[in-house]
């Protein structure tokens, strides 16, 4: 049996460089300057980021691999997932896990990957469409933040939400229960979430997958500089800037951030706009939050979700948990 030709949708044209202009504009006039993390990934950020999660620091893909490779199974069983819908889809590893036990299940039905870069959508959708046959694809170029109303709905097949590699971490308290409030809108009744966390661990084990001996992770968030060089026309010199990642023990989550060595004023011409750095001065571009048990099960709650599995590997690094939509009794 043959898949139906895969589509894809795209519902980003000229908005994604809108948003990287307004955040720039907001983040780098603000006292503490900032970014968000998803500017991080162009195409080579996405290079980058893909060689990180291959480097003996970063345990966090790896981890989650595992969990995956050995749950899966169950994950399926227990929710009889006949349609994944994959947020941030990225490289196809962690969707082929799901995918092969959905078809094992025989309740394959349907994959939707959503992610903002197109071309990772394309991949993903035409290698799994003629993975497996008979299986319908509707990729959907996007923002989860912004454009999930776009994840349409074919039938009543129980649906699997995946948001994995600890995404949800790059958010702060009050925006990811946002975020896993619009989420849960795309669960009916039977339907779940499946959502990768990072835990809390020896503040040394975090840091280390931060700082990697090679210089990846650096060269990594440098490369927002180049971003903001050729989309908004501006002059920074990367090298002028440092990277550096600590662990927040307070908040629990890892920061990544740029920080001047030495007095730098940049013009960032596309927005007429000039941003001065003190020596020292840092840009934060990126948060990573780290989770326990009971606080993903807060946030789900607020979200109107309920937490069903737990699912860890043995030394407790990494977690999958997969959510239901509360009950009335918020059970």
């Amino acid at each position: 049996m043959s898949s139906p030709p895969p589509t894809v949708e795209s519902w980003l044209s000229d908005e994604q460089s809108r948003s990287l202009a307004n955040d720039v504009l907001d983040g780098l006039t603000k006292p503490f300057k900032e970014l968000s993390p998803k500017h991080l990934y162009d195409a080579r950020g996405s290079e980058l980021f893909e060689l990180i999660c291959g480097l003996p620091e970063y345990y966090p893909t790896r981890t989650e691999l595992a969990i995956l490779r050995d749950r899966a199974t169950a994950v399926v069983a227990d929710t009889a997932a006949a349609e994944l819908v994959e947020l941030g889809a990225g490289a196809a590893d962690k969707a082929r896990l799901l995918l092969d036990a959905m078809h094992e299940a025989g309740t394959l039905r349907r994959y939707v990957p959503l992610d903002v870069s197109e071309s990772v959508v394309a991949v993903a959708a035409t290698t799994l469409a003629d993975a497996y046959p008979g299986l319908g694809v509707h990729g959907v170029v996007g923002d989860f933040e912004r454009h999930l109303e776009h994840v349409g709905r074919r039938d009543d097949a129980p649906r699997l939400v995946a948001l994995l590699g600890g995404t949800i971490g790059n958010f702060p308290p009050g925006t990811r229960r946002s975020i896993l409030r619009k989420i849960a809108g795309l669960l009916a009744p039977g339907d779940h979430l499946l959502l990768g966390t990072d835990l809390v661990k020896d503040p040394r084990v975090i840091e280390a997958a931060y700082n990697d001996s090679q210089g990846v992770t650096a060269a990594f968030n440098r490369n927002l500089l180049h971003v903001l060089n050729r989309e908004l026309d501006a002059d920074f010199e990367p090298e002028a800037f440092d990277h550096v990642a600590f662990y927040d023990r307070r908040h629990e989550w890892i920061e990544m951030r740029l920080r001047a060595v030495r007095p730098c004023s940049v013009l960032i011409a596309g927005l007429d706009l000039r941003v001065e750095f003190a020596a020292g001065e840092e840009l934060r571009t990126e948060i990573s939050a780290k989770f326990t048990r009971p606080r993903v099960g807060a946030d789900l709650a607020a979200a109107g979700l309920a937490l069903e599995q737990w699912h860890t590997d043995a030394d407790g690094l990494f977690a999958l948990a997969v959510a239901g939509r509360a009950s009335k009794d918020g059970r």
